[in-house]
């Protein structure tokens, strides 16, 4: 069956296409289209793809975004874990010289490919779309522009600033190596089948200067420990991390040396992480390595 007989602004076109391919959407992949051609075109103008570009697609489903980005001449390689929809892919794009495909679970493949992307793009799943981003930026796989779909919950997790509720360790990775925005909203009549949530475009570019990627995991490590529980100060959420990341201090040394360095930084003893910014933290953490080091 070719390209043409699929219609993916259609739901009904796009049921028969899966009945006739003897196909089921999966509950545990997330799997929604869109099915709004406006927004996917929204999409694909704020990725600002150009030919000969090296562009990721994660969750690539049907294709209905495929089709767009091949259209502009770009290099599309698309990370897809149904194999389902992967044999389905590799028939509707097979005249394209320019695509390939990588079955499987992308944050075990993405390394696999001997070229960086200058663009990545996908609709992700709430349940594995903080894995998937988080695994991106440890891994140093962060090209000029990323554009995410995500639900609206996640984006503002992402993008959240210091002493808001939705300011979170995943905000704090996030903007510790890129500079984040949301776009527009996406409504859940544009998906079929229609989600219960409401979702948000997100942009994602890199800093100027981010955390060095030889300092990235274990900095994740670190922030992850000061977010471990919001009602604990610093000196008491960071007191396991610091037994594993700085074993050559004794039993109280690392309260005097955590006290000495919020100290220099202008802070006190009983803050909070989450009222402290990317780098606030950043320069903590390189304060305390340094006693190590």
């Amino acid at each position: 069956m070719g390209k043409s007989a699929l219609d993916y602004d259609s739901p009904a076109s796009i049921r028969a296409f899966l009945e006739d391919n003897k196909l089921a959407m999966s509950r545990r992949f997330g799997q929604n289209f869109l099915v709004d051609r406006r927004m996917r075109e929204r999409i694909i103008q704020a990725l600002d793809v150009e030919a000969g570009m090296r562009v990721w697609e994660i969750g690539p489903g049907l294709g209905a975004m495929t089709e767009l980005i091949l259209e502009k001449g770009a290099l599309l390689t698309a990370f897809e874990i149904d194999y389902g929809f992967v044999r389905l892919l590799e028939r509707l794009f097979s005249g394209y010289d320019d695509f390939s495909i990588v079955e499987g679970d992308m944050q075990k493949t993405w390394r696999t490919q001997t070229a960086q992307p200058d663009r990545i793009f996908g609709n992700l799943p709430y349940n594995v779309a903080f894995d998937i981003i988080t695994d991106l930026l440890k891994g140093g796989c962060v090209p000029p522009r990323m554009v995410f779909t995500l639900q609206k919950e996640a984006a503002r997790r992402m993008t959240a600033r210091p002493g808001s509720k939705d300011y979170s360790a995943f905000s704090v990775l996030c903007a510790s190596v890129c500079d984040m925005r949301i776009l527009f909203d996406i409504g859940a009549s544009a998906f079929w089948p229609q989600p219960r949530v409401t979702s948000s475009v997100v942009q994602i570019v890199p800093k100027d200067e981010p955390v060095p990627l030889d300092r990235r995991r274990d900095f994740f490590d670190f922030v992850r420990a000061a977010f471990s529980s919001r009602r604990k100060t610093l000196r008491n959420a960071l007191y396991l991390w610091a037994r594993t990341a700085l074993p050559s201090l004794e039993e109280g040394e690392f309260e005097t040396l955590l006290q000495k360095s919020l100290e220099q930084a202008g802070f006190g003893v009983d803050i909070r992480a989450e009222v402290l910014d990317p780098e606030e933290l950043f320069l903590l953490y390189r304060t305390l390595m340094l006693a190590e080091e």
